[in-house]
C-alpha cells in the first residue's frame, strides 16, 4: 500500500443546468489531475444546484443519469479516483422522491461505492433563507466505508458533520480518510465550518477532505466555499477561498493516521457507562 498520495478538492459554483455545470466541473477535474492529484473530490450537489422545482424537473434515475456517465468518462480519461460529492438521483421514474447520493468512481470508471446522505437539513435562517431537505430527499439509512488504494474511506455529506457519532462509528470500523462534500450556507460556514471539520479530524484521527460549493447559485442561495484538507492532528493542509471556483491539492502521508492515534488514543479508550433517563431535545424544548 502506498505511503503517500495527492488529494484534490474541487470547488464549484453549480447551477440548475446539469450540462453547463458538468462542463465547468470537468475542466476543473482535468486541471486537478494535471497538477498531480491521485484522488479528486468534488462538492455536494456537484452536477446541479438550483431551486426545488428545477431540481425536480432535471433529476434523473441511476439508469440514465448523465452525471454518472460524465464522471465515469472523466475517471477513465484521467486515470484518477473520483468522488462525485453528491448528485441528485430520482429514486423512481416519474416519482418526486430524490436521493442526495455521493458516488466514488475507480480509475476504470467503475462505480465503487455510493452513500445516500443520512441527515436532512431543515431550518429557517435570518435573511429569508429556508431549507427543507426532508421535503424532497429520502434520507439514507446506512453508513458507508469503502476501499481506496491507500486505506479506508468513510463517505458522508455536508450536514452529516454535525452528528459526530457517525464519524466515530466509521473510525471504529477502520476509517483512515473521510469525505465531507458540502454546500454550506454562508452564515453557518462563518461560524462553524472550520471548527466542526477540525473536530471530526481530531476525534477520529482521520484525514478530512471537504470540497465545497462557493458563490451565488440562484437568488437567495449562496454558499461559503473554503474547501479544506485537514490532517488527523487537526491541521489545515490546504484551503480554498470563499469567492471563486477552483481547486486545492495536498499531499497525504498515510502514516499520520496511526501517528495521531498513538499520541491521543481516544478511539481505544471508550468505556461503557449507564445513561440516566434524559429528555430528548424535543422534550427539553417543551
Amino acid at each position: 500500500m502506498a505511503e503517500t498520495f495527492t488529494v484534490a478538492c474541487v470547488q464549484t459554483t453549480s447551477v440548475s443546468d446539469p450540462t453547463a455545470t458538468m462542463e465547468a466541473v470537468g475542466a476543473l477535474i482535468r486541471q486537478a489531475h494535471d497538477a498531480g492529484a491521485d484522488f479528486i473530490t468534488t462538492p455536494e450537489a456537484v452536477s446541479m444546484l438550483g431551486p426545488r422545482r428545477e431540481v425536480l424537473a432535471n433529476a434523473e434515475t441511476m439508469d440514465d443519469h448523465s452525471g454518472v456517465v460524465a464522471f465515469q468518462t472523466l475517471a477513465k480519461e484521467t486515470g484518477a479516483w473520483l468522488l462525485a460529492g453528491s448528485m441528485v438521483v430520482r429514486l423512481a421514474k416519474g416519482g418526486e422522491r430524490l436521493a442526495n447520493r455521493s458516488m466514488l468512481f475507480a480509475p476504470d470508471g467503475t462505480l465503487q461505492a455510493t452513500y445516500d446522505k443520512i441527515h436532512m437539513f431543515d431550518v429557517d435562517l435570518e435573511g429569508g433563507e429556508s431549507y427543507r431537505e426532508s421535503a424532497t430527499y429520502q434520507p439514507g439509512e446506512r453508513a458507508v466505508l469503502t476501499d481506496l488504494p491507500w486505506g479506508k474511506l468513510g463517505m458522508t455529506v455536508c450536514y452529516d458533520m454535525r452528528f459526530p457519532y457517525l464519524y466515530r462509528d466509521l473510525a471504529h470500523a477502520g476509517m483512515d480518510f473521510l469525505t465531507v462534500p458540502s454546500a454550506f450556507t454562508v452564515p453557518t460556514g462563518r461560524a462553524h465550518w472550520h471548527v466542526l471539520l477540525r473536530s471530526r479530524a481530531i476525534e477520529t484521527g482521520c484525514f478530512v477532505f471537504a470540497p465545497a460549493q462557493v458563490g451565488e447559485h440562484f437568488p437567495k442561495r449562496k454558499t461559503y466555499g473554503h474547501s479544506v484538507v485537514i490532517s488527523p492532528w487537526g491541521e489545515i493542509l490546504a484551503e480554498a477561498d470563499g469567492e471563486t471556483a477552483g481547486f486545492i491539492i495536498a499531499e497525504v502521508d498515510v502514516a499520520k493516521v496511526a501517528e495521531a492515534r498513538r499520541m491521543v488514543p481516544s478511539l481505544f479508550n471508550d468505556r461503557p457507562y449507564k445513561r440516566s433517563p434524559l429528555p430528548t431535545p424535543a422534550q427539553a424544548a417543551e
